[in-house]
């Protein structure tokens, strides 16, 4: 083969590259196997590294990462990079789009009442901005935005996204402006490489994709699989000597732009559309707020952009932002905030636990004003002190957390936190038990400690008295009405109607909710006692046992319907710690707890005027016995918000198919079933290597 001949083949080959390129990774329409992609590459070097003076600017070649740079080169941009304003709400949204019209129709181009507008909603990728100078459609500088007049060169970074084009279907000028990301699941196969070389691993795709544009050798980024989106055309210039473009208009509308940008050869998202009012755009936001996670990409917002190139033009820019478009943010999951001090609550285990009192701040869709910060430990392993900025999170209902402190914004004036030795609310003696993280009052009728147990009794999870809130919880403590949780069954209509907050109507609802309440399965009761270490889960547990047999505490009862405190209150006092660990899944901790419970005076003599007062505890129906054994062996742990059913309604089907459900992650659950906005549950089983399934499969392991 002469080198014209090698000249023929090698345009021919890269053609042909080109082509596939395009199909498999912007019109995702693979046709080719991997195998054939790399023998027509492998020819296509053959032939380069023959004849080098024939490698064109465009060559496939070009994407497998040149030489390593000493440094980024700053660049100056064809044309100014701007920022889209954000808003966060509907009220946001339509007090900028009464500005816009305001704006729009005082224009002298514009100067009518009512002015119509279209508006395009595009997706808000969650990525790295990236512009992308062309010159006769060959790819000849690809830079960051920078501070939007000066960005840094990265193109041999950027030739290693296929989406990318090197070479456009039409030899125009022009400079489009996208957004260069790296898939979710990309991302995790790069953190599993980086964490076994010991390597820190990246937060987030965003700061992946930041990180693999920013990488001096080319390579690094060729090795991690980036993608791109192109959104717009900053500039573009259509050359009147080209005849194989002159199907290429000048966009009229931002629709017109992006079929224009697809045309060219970009890889355009395709989830956008056109809206003809707000409303409508509320509704593509809102769609997406609940779907944006399944695509294998992130999506922080919706970017909305009045439709009309004309418009656009005329009302022009501000300072730093396009006054024709708007970003429309989904509620954030982590923001930073000041925490203006640390305050201690007691719970109903008599633990003192420390919360964040934070400035204001919106995050994940609602403003939060606290936070908790676990124990001292957590405190000191966060190095927090008041008056530090930090980084909180919060999760779908989860309680905010502060999960990083920004040490380089401190001013010298923050104060350290010392957690108290008095209890804040009775002022007896707080101490750290052995081996155990959080500090404790040690005052057993502490104030703070009896509230929570009554509000832990009353709770839906537990007797479930409707309208017996916390206020009313406390306003009756105050008052003096209730002094423990039986004293709850004894109030009459008549002491709670001259309290405020009570009316006669009031007065007599809440008293036939409670005696209502009066009745109560066995899971429900134990929970309510509040007995440490025995959550929702461990109750069912004991209530199991107790609904298969009762030689498992070495007595039976001929009928179940004899069930009733009084075996509380004469047999389970009897059952030793070796009795209760007999129960799969009963610890040593739980176990121990059940004993010292059971066998305090005080806690007996409560059961006893419960009964007294016609509190029945009933044996659980059959949404605790187990209707086969599907899933024995098996514990599943919730996370999110389930489409199908509540979460109460799937630890049953667990349940009844022999499953276990846990409240915690750890190396023996079997699954974690994430519904939407799953929380820390979902990264703790994706750090333990814990099989994590959707909604879908989960529904498909319980079957019928």
């Amino acid at each position: 083969m002469n080198k014209n001949q090698a000249k023929i083949r090698i345009e021919k080959l890269s053609a042909e590259i080109s082509k596939r390129r395009y199909e498999y990774h912007v019109l995702d329409k693979p046709d080719v196997t991997d195998e054939i992609y790399d023998s027509l590459m492998k020819e296509l070097r053959e032939l380069e590294e023959q004849y080098p003076d024939l490698r064109a600017p465009d060559s496939p070649l070009r994407r497998i990462g040149g030489k390593p740079l000493d440094k980024f080169q700053k660049v100056r941009h064809q044309v100014r990079q701007w920022s889209f304003d954000d808003v966060f709400s509907w009220e946001e949204l339509v007090k900028w789009e009464e500005k816009v019209k305001r704006m729009a129709e005082k224009n002298s181009k514009f100067k009518i009442q009512n002015l119509k507008l279209e508006y395009v909603c595009e997706m808000k990728i969650d990525g790295l901005k990236m512009v992308l100078t062309y010159e006769n459609g060959i790819l000849v500088r690809a830079a960051t935005r920078g501070d939007g007049v000066i960005g840094e060169d990265v193109t041999e970074n950027v030739k290693t996204i296929h989406s990318v084009p090197l070479k456009l279907n039409h030899s125009v000028n022009c400079v489009a402006v996208g957004e260069c990301w790296l898939s979710k699941s990309e991302l995790e196969r790069i953190n599993k490489e980086r964490k076994t070389r010991n390597e820190a691993q990246f937060a987030n795709s965003r700061n992946a994709a930041a990180g693999s544009i920013r990488q001096l050798d080319p390579k690094v980024a060729a090795g991690r699989k980036l993608d791109a989106f192109i959104y717009d055309l900053d500039y573009l210039e259509i050359p009147n000597n080209k005849s194989e473009i002159s199907n290429v208009k000048i966009p009229k509308t931002q629709l017109e732009e992006l079929d224009l940008l697809k045309l060219l050869g970009f890889n355009v998202n395709e989830n956008h559309r056109l809206c003809e009012n707000i409303e409508e755009i509320q509704e593509f936001y809102d769609a997406w707020k609940d779907k944006k996670d399944n695509e294998d990409y992130g999506i922080d917002g919706v970017v909305i952009k009045i439709n009309s190139v004309e418009i656009q033009e005329a009302l022009g820019y501000t300072g730093k932002s396009p006054r024709w478009g708007v970003a429309y943010k989904f509620p954030a999951e982590k923001v930073t905030t000041v925490v203006e001090d640390i305050k201690v609550q007691v719970g109903r285990t008599g633990a003192l636990t420390p919360v964040a009192h934070l400035r204001p701040v919106l995050v994940a869709g609602s403003t939060v004003s606290r936070a908790t910060l676990h124990n001292e430990d957590e405190i000191r392993r966060l190095g927090l002190k008041i008056g530090d900025t930090v980084v909180i999170q919060k999760a779908g209902d989860v309680i905010p957390e502060v999960v990083e402190v920004l040490k380089n914004l401190r001013s010298g004036n923050e104060k350290e936190f010392r957690m108290p030795k008095i209890c804040p609310i009775c002022g007896g003696s707080a101490a750290r038990k052995e081996g155990e993280a959080a500090t404790y009052c040690l005052n057993p009728k502490c104030y703070a400690v009896e509230r929570e147990k009554m509000i832990h009794f009353v709770s839906k999870k537990g007797f479930n008295i409707d309208g017996l809130g916390e206020k009313i919880v406390e306003q009756l403590m105050n008052e003096g009405l209730i002094t423990t949780v039986a004293d709850i069954f004894e109030l009459k209509a008549g002491d709670l109607e001259p309290l405020e907050r009570f009316a006669e109507k009031s007065a007599d609802n809440l008293v036939i909710s409670i005696e209502v309440g009066k009745v109560i399965e066995l899971p429900k009761f134990l929970f309510a006692l509040g007995i440490r270490f025995v959550g929702e889960e461990t109750a069912v547990l004991i209530a199991r046992a107790i609904n298969a047999e009762f030689s498992i505490f070495n007595f039976r009862l001929e009928n179940k319907s004899q069930f009733s405190i009084s075996n509380f209150t004469k047999i389970f006092p009897k059952i030793k710690i070796e009795d209760w660990k007999n129960i799969k899944g009963i610890g040593e901790k739980s176990a121990e707890s059940l004993v010292e419970w059971f066998g305090d005076g005080d806690n007996l003599k409560l059961l006893e005027k419960m009964r007294e007062l016609g509190v029945r505890v009933i044996m659980p129906d059959a949404k605790y016995e187990i209707s086969n054994t599907k899933l024995a062996g098996k514990t599943f742990v919730l996370t999110g918000e389930l489409a199908s059913f509540t979460r109460d309604e799937a630890k049953d089907m667990i349940r009844k198919a022999g499953g276990d459900v846990s409240s915690s992650v750890s190396r023996k659950t079997s699954y974690v079933v994430a519904g939407d906005n799953p929380g820390s549950k979902y990264e703790k089983a994706k750090e333990l290597g814990v099989k994590v399934i959707e909604e879908e499969e989960f529904k498909k392991i319980l079957g019928d």
